[in-house]
Order: C-alpha cells, then sequence, then structure tokens
C-alpha cells in the first residue's frame, strides 16, 4: 500500500471513531435493571427521539423517569426536533432515520421504508460497490498467474527473490487493473450504517411498534419464536442465512485462496446468524436486503466482466 492510500485509508479510520461516538442507551429501572418493552420482548432505549403510541410503552418510560411530553410525536419529528447530542446523532441516525419516517408516511409501513431507503443507498453507492466487485472479478481472470508466480518462487526464500516476485506481482496487478485498496470506502462505510439503521429501530418507537407480515420490527427472532406468528421469523432467518452465505460465496468462488480460507463463507454465516437472532426484526430485514442487492450487483458485474 502507497503512502497515499496509507494516508486516505486513515482518514477513513479516523472518520469512523469520530462518528461513531454517540450510542443508544438502555432504559434501566430503580435497580438498574434493563426495562423490557412488553410489546415487543426489547430492551427499551432511554435516549428516544420521538413520543411511543403504544399506552403500555409511553407508561413503562414514565415510571422510570422519561419526559414523554417534551418529546415531539414521531409523525413531526425533524432533524431540529431535539436538541443536538453529538455528531454521530446530527450527522447520520436524526437524517436516516427522518428519511425513514417519512418514507414510512406515505407507504404506510415502516418495514417497507427501510426496504426502499436500504436500495437507494446502494443506488447511490453503486459506483463504489461496483468498482470493489470489479476488483474481485479481475483477481479471478489474472489468478493463474499470480499461481504461476507463487510457484516459480516457492522455494526461493532470499531478499532478492522476493523482491523480483513482488515486482511480477505488481506487473500482474497492473496488467489487470487490480488495486487491492480500490473502492475500499463502502466496505468501511457499512458498519457505521449499520449501527445508524440499528439506532433508527431503538430511538424511534413508531418504528419498532410497528408490525411486518406479522412480525413485529421491535422483535428479535429470539422472542419472535414465542409468538404465534413464529414460521415468519423461521423464514426471515433462513432467508438472512441463504443471502448471507451466497453473497460471500460469490466473492469467494473462482480464486485460488488459501484451504483454510475456503471454509470462511461458513463461519462469517454462522457469526451473523447467531448475530440476527438477537437483533430487531426490522434489521434484519434491512440485512437481508442489503444482502440481495450485493447478489444482484455481483451478478450484473460478472455478466459485465465475462464479456
Amino acid at each position: 500500500m502507497n503512502q497515499k492510500n496509507k494516508k486516505k485509508l486513515l482518514v477513513v479510520l479516523l472518520l469512523l471513531v469520530f462518528l461513531t461516538t454517540g450510542c443508544t442507551k438502555t432504559l434501566t429501572d430503580k435497580n438498574k435493571k434493563p426495562v423490557t418493552n412488553k410489546l415487543t420482548g426489547q430492551n427499551l432505549t432511554a435516549n428516544i427521539l420521538c413520543k411511543p403510541t403504544d399506552s403500555k410503552t409511553i407508561k413503562q418510560y414514565e415510571t422510570n423517569g422519561v419526559n414523554i411530553k417534551k418529546l415531539p410525536e414521531c409523525k413531526d419529528f425533524t432533524i431540529t426536533s431535539t436538541k443536538y447530542e453529538d455528531l454521530w446523532t446530527q450527522v447520520l441516525v436524526k437524517p436516516l432515520s427522518f428519511i425513514i419516517l417519512k418514507i414510512g408516511m406515505i407507504t404506510k409501513n415502516y418495514a417497507i421504508a427501510l426496504i426502499i431507503l436500504t436500495i437507494l443507498i446502494r443506488l447511490v453507492c453503486f459506483p463504489f460497490t461496483r468498482k470493489t466487485a470489479m476488483q474481485s472479478e479481475n483477481m479471478k481472470k489474472a489468478q493463474p498467474e499470480i499461481q504461476r508466480i507463487q510457484n516459480k518462487y516457492k522455494n526461493s526464500k532470499d531478499e532478492d527473490s522476493m523482491m523480483k516476485q513482488s515486482q511480477e506481482m505488481m506487473m500482474i496487478y497492473k496488467k489487470y487493473n487490480i488495486n487491492p485498496t480500490s473502492g475500499c470506502l463502502f466496505s468501511f462505510l457499512q458498519l457505521p450504517l449499520f449501527i445508524a439503521f440499528y439506532e433508527a429501530v431503538q430511538r424511534f418507537p413508531v418504528i419498532f411498534e410497528g408490525n411486518f407480515l406479522g412480525m413485529q420490527l421491535g422483535t428479535t427472532p429470539s422472542v419472535g419464536l414465542t409468538s404465534p406468528t413464529l414460521y415468519m421469523y423461521v423464514i426471515l432467518m433462513l432467508l438472512i442465512t441463504f443471502t448471507t452465505y451466497y453473497s460471500f460465496k460469490m466473492n469467494t468462488s473462482g480464486q485460488n485462496i488459501d484451504p483454510a480460507m475456503k471454509k470462511m463463507p461458513i463461519y462469517m454465516t454462522v457469526m451473523i446468524i447467531i448475530t440476527a437472532f438477537y437483533m430487531p426484526s426490522a434489521l434484519c430485514i434491512y440485512w437481508f436486503v442489503n444482502n440481495l442487492c450485493t447478489m444482484l450487483q455481483n451478478y450484473l458485474v460478472k455478466k459485465e466482466s465475462s464479456k
């Protein structure tokens, strides 16, 4: 990685650290125990940004010291409705939530709003994500030549041979227009974007109180499996499992990778499934739609690359 790319990476990392300073605060009772939402089964968030609509949820907040009367109605929320908290909340959480609320009021369903916004974000970021996917395809094309160079210097450990190998590898990268650091921006933004969606769900009662296909948007699959519509939570988890595994598999297929790394799609899928089991259903829907966008993008890039 050259000095210029190192500086870019450092700036991005510092920006992420700076942005991710805010977070949701769990509502606790007088015994400092988390207060569980009777409607969704989730732990309630103390620093919500608009009023709940469910009377039982309102009572839980008021009983535990949150002044609901000072908060705006969710339908009337704007980015300036509440006081300044931190850069993270002002720059990402509030604008993202505001868009979800407005789309939700038009579609009459906040899950559909989440789906539409996810697709819009992927469309805006397509130039960056396409570049990343194209790099992966170029790497697959270069694999035979990379393998040949690796075999050529397999038993050569002296400094001169290592330098020649590095030079020949750089020539291959140049030939196939491969830049290992190219198109990384969206990958770095995935985590804060994911957290921002999580905060939007947790801090806006109108979202986590919403329903979609029999699922409560604030309810986690772990809680949903005890509900009458448990089959919908099972279907959602299966969809996440399939799309997560397949999207990872698409990125590694055709590449000559280390045998130990071939099981990485399985390991990553298992880790994400365990995490998703305890995420609000709204966030699970976001992850599923995001996976679909990745799969479609990879298909289109692969088709373009094969021409």
